[in-house]
């Protein structure tokens, strides 16, 4: 009985002794590494800064579990541990080191970036202050030289107006100096030129000598004033019928209007009435005051061309 208890412990032993012999070899060490292993490679700046750093590890990594996989001593795989141990430690150091650098590269990229952005946009803000200050001395410049346009306007039209104030001024005297020599007369209705009997044959519309001249020096006047206008009256004394005299009343005032047309006056501007033995110049009563009243008044407008009624 003895002895086969001591068979069956001999054989656990052999079994406990074989496999220990077929598993890999392990150490606290070896362990650690690959805990550190794993924290690196789950580190993104690892694999962004120190690539080739953590490949070197990888390959020293591979050697330590081959080593401990052909059970070399435990001095060798510690060995092996220890240089993957520093491998790793080198990849992180440089990872920090170079993610720190690009921290910083970046910060000084942004900070340049915002230098260069504040300076364009003070470029820009005294670039449009200088547009804004040019417009404004653009616009002084444009209004200056309105202004200076319009006091020279102003000027010329100053001077249009004394120009045309002096030719009004002398048109009026050489118009004043030939009424004086048609003896006008200034009365409400305005200037009238009376073209008296002994201008026209005697009971007759037909203007003697005498009376075309003074139709030509009256037909002058209105040639140069073209804005002037005429009308002939016609009128006579009370002998002889109503009828008789109405119509030489109107034929004497149509024969001086003719006498004005034929010299160049303007149709537009003369106009006839008869009104025969109507709005006598004086009474009927002696042959001094008939023959007054036996005439022909011409009424000379305004410059207007209006003439007052009467």
């Amino acid at each position: 009985m003895k002895t086969n208890r001591i068979h069956i412990l001999l054989a656990s032993t052999v079994l406990l002794l074989s496999a220990c012999a077929s598993g890999p070899k392990s150490t606290s060490l070896l362990d650690q590494v690959h805990s550190e292993y794993s924290q690196a490679q789950n580190n993104p700046k690892v694999a962004t800064y120190a690539a080739l750093e953590m490949q070197s590890a990888t390959e020293a990594l591979a050697k330590a579990d081959a080593a401990a996989n052909s059970r070399e001593s435990l001095e060798t795989v510690d060995k092996l541990a220890y240089l993957t141990k520093q491998k790793i430690a080198l990849a992180t150091q440089v990872a920090s080191r170079k993610s720190s650098e690009a921290e910083i590269a970046s910060a000084a990229t942004t900070r340049d970036q915002v230098r260069l952005d504040q300076r364009t946009l003070e470029a820009n803000q005294a670039r449009m202050k200088a547009e804004d200050a040019e417009r404004a001395a653009q616009a002084a410049r444009d209004a200056a030289a309105t202004a200076t346009q319009q006091k020279n306007q102003a000027q010329a039209n100053e001077s249009e107006a004394q120009r045309l104030a002096a030719e009004a001024n002398a048109r009026n005297q050489q118009l004043e100096a030939q009424l004086a020599e048609l003896s006008a007369k200034k009365t409400e209705r305005g200037l009238i030129i009376t073209l008296g009997d002994v201008l026209f044959s005697v009971d007759q519309a037909k203007l003697n000598a005498d009376g075309a001249r003074m139709v030509q020096r009256l037909a002058a006047v209105l040639q140069q004033n073209p804005k002037r206008a005429v009308l002939v009256e016609g009128f006579t004394d009370s002998t002889g019928t109503s009828a008789h005299n109405q119509e030489l009343s109107e034929r004497r005032s149509m024969a001086v209007r003719d006498a004005l047309q034929d010299l160049g006056v303007a149709r537009s501007q003369i106009a006839v009435r008869g009104y025969g033995q109507a709005y006598p110049a004086a009474p009927n009563d002696t042959a001094m005051n008939r023959q007054l009243n036996r005439r022909v008044e011409v009424v000379l407008s305004d410059e207007r061309g209006v003439i007052t009624p009467r």
